[in-house]
């Protein structure tokens, strides 16, 4: 498939349900874990800034994911809508990981998206903090895999 076939609905300009239809499926992406699979939501030459990495088109997004989760381990993601208008949405996220050595930590962050016409990210811009949390404290508990649709969001856990 090429570029120019390749489609990921809904399109933009996004109604406030397709927004959150959109924020969702990339939350069930990302808690897959499979770096290859979540690269196909983004353009061949999506632009990237997550903390001080600015990868540049999917494989360069797959290395990054593949780094990302082989030392941010029992990964588990929230993300709410905060805003949307056109072909831009706004989101709000946070994740838990432990790292190598069991000490856990929730990571709070923003991300500003935008589509092109076919519903392919093209560009990411993510601002990410990270707070070391004891194992009790955890609110994320469902096994591996995309969050339950009866879990908590961010707001009704006060995040």
């Amino acid at each position: 498939m090429t570029a120019h076939t390749e489609s990921r609905p809904p399109f933009p300009p996004f109604t406030h349900e397709t927004a959150t239809q959109k924020v969702r499926m990339a939350e069930d992406g990302w808690n897959n874990r499979n770096p290859e699979r979540v690269a196909l939501a983004y353009t061949i030459d999506s632009q990237w800034r997550n903390r001080a990495e600015f990868p540049v088109g999917r494989e360069q997004i797959i290395e990054f994911l593949r780094r990302k989760w082989s030392t941010e381990l029992e990964y588990r993601l929230v993300k709410e809508l905060w805003a949307f208008e056109g072909n831009r949405i706004a989101v709000r996220f946070a994740y838990e990981w432990h790292n190598d050595n069991s000490e856990w930590f929730r990571s709070y962050g923003n991300e500003n998206w935008e589509f092109d016409r076919h519903g392919l990210m093209r560009r990411r811009y993510a601002s990410i903090n990270d707070l070391s949390i004891h194992e009790s404290e955890r609110k994320f508990h469902w096994p591996q895999g995309p969050r339950p649709n009866d879990h908590p969001g961010l707001s009704d856990l006060g995040l």
